[in-house]
């Protein structure tokens, strides 16, 4: 068997040296080299702070480093899905307007050569405890190298994403043929021509992955997607760009990334005013069309405000989405479980995927869908997968699509100790607890971003990260202007934000729908909304009036 599907992403150390084992000091120590690091870094290390960040892959990117898998691309539309600094944006080009995982890479290696962040980056080190030392005010901080550091400061900016989850499927052990999990995938990429492959779930990289095998296999393979719950995938419409268009295109760029701060999402459209209860049907086929064709998240993100948040409305948003659905699906059972006639959940409850030709994939005698909800995996043995109705599927290849432990698995991953020696992990065992989705009381001069409790999973992450990363800086500027060395959320402000949180979450129907933006997805994980609902201008105006409150909600010393 060939199998990458490990818990941690981490690679093989051939030859890496880490340097000098003795203790380093920092300012800032940063965990994780994708977008929110490098911002950090950049930003701290412009202000004279003495700061590096630990990155367990062997490159930069964060997630897109480790998206290898066929089909990986970014679903957020050129030109957000970037930094909003022109050192970087000047001089890069993109090919589409919805950037491939290469694209990506090759879009971090430019940002290296702009921003020198290599320099100050520890590869292939992964950072297993970090506990803050009360005395010293600082976070004594031990990697698997053996390399520690100690810094003042400790920014987890691992993302939501950091943590894969693998189903514990009996037999797992005995598959004699290939395995990865899409966040493992092997840089050489996996031949499936001809081959019997399997792809165990339908979320957005399922989605992916299914898209592209579908050809790959050729006349002579099988593809079966293993689907629990159907993705009610959106169109993506995506399009080449030339460089003469970007050139134009970058006159507006401050303006656009400026606007990007007064939309919900973070991105350059959101939810219209308009109730699509009050429209006509005239009109609200009318939007529903237009907002259709132009494709991407717009008929999730631009539609009717009471889309989500009414279950009518939404009934007629899915009977919309399943009349563009059904047509490109041959099979009436096929179809069915593709697309049934009954909603699975509220249209958009869960995270729906961006599609090219997905639908059309199952009309090939070769391309498959089990049903797991009626007939779940029981087992893996030597040749395949067995489902509970007693077949075996047999495989040669099997892509693990199963998503992570969102949101929290990454910062639970690393022992966390605060002060009283108790650790995150512990702490949040019964349910998360921050302030303002970026600290956590009892844990001092620590700061995460793009985790729980803020706009995450609910936002253009380069959005979120770059007011997030601001604030931060903005508040260790504070700090030494001030000469404080210390910062420690209150546990009343982190019980109100938390109340915030939940408040916003029940004017959504997301709210009520079982997902991973609410944990349901990992056994035993306790399910609540791990999002900040309330839209980036309300997250931003929060941040700037606990600032102009003297840091309403922190007790600095």
């Amino acid at each position: 068997m060939t199998i990458s599907i490990g818990n941690s992403n981490i690679e093989p150390r051939v030859g890496h040296k880490n340097g000098d084992p003795a203790t380093e000091k920092l300012d800032a120590l940063i965990v994780g080299a994708g977008f929110a690091g490098i911002y950090l870094l950049h930003q701290l290390r412009q202000r004279g702070f003495k700061a590096k960040i630990i990155e367990v892959g062997s490159g930069l990117g964060g997630v897109w480093h480790w998206n290898r898998y066929p089909g990986a691309r970014a679903d957020t539309q050129y030109p957000l899905y970037a930094y909003s600094m022109p050192e970087v944006y000047n001089g890069w080009t993109w090919k589409t307007d919805y950037a491939t995982s290469a694209d990506l890479r090759g879009y971090f290696n430019h940002v290296d050569a702009q921003l020198n962040v290599t320099e100050a980056t520890v590869f292939n080190t992964k950072v297993q405890s970090a506990a803050f030392d009360e005395q010293s005010n600082t976070w004594n901080v031990v990697c698997d190298t053996g390399k520690t550091f100690q810094s003042a400061f400790f920014i987890p900016a691992i993302g939501f994403s950091a943590k894969r989850y693998i189903p514990e499927w009996e037999g797992l052990d005995s598959f004699e043929g290939v395995i990865h999990h899409s966040s493992f995938w092997p840089p050489e990429g996996v031949d499936v021509a001809g081959k019997r492959v399997a792809v165990l779930g339908s979320g957005s990289t399922g989605v992916q992955i299914t898209q592209e095998w579908a050809s790959e296999i050729g006349d002579e393979g099988d593809l079966k997607m293993f689907q629990r719950t159907p993705n009610l995938c959106c169109p993506m419409k995506e399009r080449a760009l030339s460089e003469d268009e970007q050139n134009q295109d970058k006159e507006s760029y401050d303006a656009i990334f400026r606007a990007r701060l007064s939309t919900f999402g973070g991105f350059r459209f959101q939810p219209r005013p308009e109730k699509m209860l009050e429209a006509s049907p005239e009109d609200r086929q009318e939007l529903f069309e237009k907002l259709w064709e132009m494709g991407g998240f717009r008929f999730l993100m631009n539609n009717y405000s009471d889309m989500n948040r009414n279950l009518e409305a939404n009934h007629h948003a899915y009977a919309f989405w399943r009349s563009k659905t059904l047509p490109r699906i041959n099979d009436p059972i096929v179809a069915d479980l593709l697309a049934p006639e009954k909603p699975p959940h509220p249209f958009g409850a869960k995270r729906l995927a961006l599609e090219v030709n997905f639908y059309e994939q199952f009309n090939r005698p070769n391309v498959h869908v089990v049903d797991t909800k009626t007939h779940p995996i029981t087992r893996f043995a030597p040749k395949g997968i067995v489902t509970a109705d007693g077949t075996l599927h047999k495989l040669d290849v099997v892509a693990v699509a199963t998503g992570f432990d969102g949101i929290t698995g990454g910062l639970n991953d690393i022992a966390i100790r605060g002060c009283d020696g108790r650790y995150l992990a512990e702490k949040w065992k019964t349910g998360v607890l921050t302030y303002l989705g970026m600290t956590s009381s009892g844990f001092p001069n620590l700061f995460f971003t793009f985790g729980p409790q803020a706009p995450t999973a609910f936002s253009n992450g380069p959005t979120c990260v770059e007011i997030q990363g601001d604030w931060i800086v903005r508040t260790l500027e504070h700090m030494r202007a001030k000469n404080v060395k210390r910062i420690d959320a209150v546990p009343e402000s982190e019980h109100e934000w938390k109340q915030l949180v939940q408040n916003f979450s029940q004017t959504n129907l997301r709210h009520f729908t079982a997902s991973w933006y609410n944990g349901a997805n990992i056994p035993g994980k306790v399910q609540e909304p791990l999002n900040f609902a309330g839209g980036i201008p309300y997250y931003i105006e929060t941040l700037k009036g606990v600032v102009e409150k003297d840091y309403k909600g922190f007790r600095m010393e």
